[in-house]
């Protein structure tokens, strides 16, 4: 088994970007979901809500982000990783209030504009601990702003089986994992405790319950029924349909891609 694709989200719920390496650290992969956007009631906006954040790109540079409307690639804000307002805000995601800081208020109005939302970037602040879900998360491990876990995995063969049921193939992207793993039985990671990548060691925690996001087209923002309404029928346990594995680290390190995945329970 190997790791054939690497994805960290930056700003949480815009373009994903694909990178040969990263740094695993305790939230998450680096810069995974350390940005993210709030309304005017300082409530975290997602792509559920404002479909047209998927055409949002963001690329990754030295010491900034370069983000871009899909239909204006030549319009590109600049976002240094180092706030410029660096405002310190109370801010809400799913059941959690923790700091954040603005970014600047050049991002603030590119992106309200783009997005036909008032919204702010902020920026999780590096005293902030935002605690994974210790039901299932039992070591005190602390997340991004990601929905809940720090990481998330599924295999290729997973996505071959749920596209032999679906009229239209749809691409990984949908379900936003951070590590694609190939050379499995599909939905074989369902199956595992502990795994190790690269200098990395992981403890799977929890199934991925997934929602309305996965029916957002990537490319196009739009949305329609699939596929949840084909993993309903094969892949619904307790009233929630499971695609892809939680993940928590347990020690960290370099992992890059062709890297070997090993199950050490």
């Amino acid at each position: 088994m190997q790791l054939s694709e690497i994805w960290i989200y930056p700003i949480k719920s815009l373009g994903g970007i694909r990178l040969s390496e990263a740094q695993m650290e305790e939230r998450g992969l680096q810069y995974d979901r350390r940005w993210m956007l709030i309304d005017e009631n300082n409530k975290f906006v997602t792509q559920r809500f404002l479909p047209v954040m998927t055409l949002i790109e963001v690329a990754l540079n030295e010491d900034n982000l370069q983000i871009w409307h899909r239909d204006e690639p030549e319009d590109i804000l600049t976002v240094p990783f180092e706030p410029v307002t660096a405002q310190k805000r109370e801010v809400t995601i799913w059941d959690d209030v923790v700091e954040a800081l603005t970014v600047s208020e050049e991002a603030d109005s590119w992106l309200s504009a783009r997005l036909g939302l008032s919204v702010q970037l902020v920026k999780m602040s590096e005293s902030t601990e935002r605690k994974a879900d210790p039901k299932y998360a039992k070591n005190g491990e602390i997340v991004s702003f990601a929905d809940g876990y720090p990481c998330l995995i599924i295999s290729e063969a997973s996505l071959e089986d749920l596209n032999a049921r679906l009229d239209n193939k749809i691409t990984m992207k949908r379900f936003r994992p951070n590590f694609v793993i190939s050379g499995t039985a599909p939905f074989e990671e369902d199956n595992w405790k502990q795994i190790n990548i690269g200098a990395a060691s992981f403890e799977i925690v929890k199934p991925c319950a997934r929602c309305v996001l996965t029916t957002i087209d990537p490319e196009t923002s739009e949305k329609g029924p699939e596929p949840l309404k084909t993993l309903a029928g094969y892949r619904k346990v307790n009233n929630k349909i499971l695609f892809g594995q939680n993940l928590v680290a347990t020690s960290l390190g370099m992992v890059r891609e062709g890297d070997s995945v090993t199950v050490s329970a």
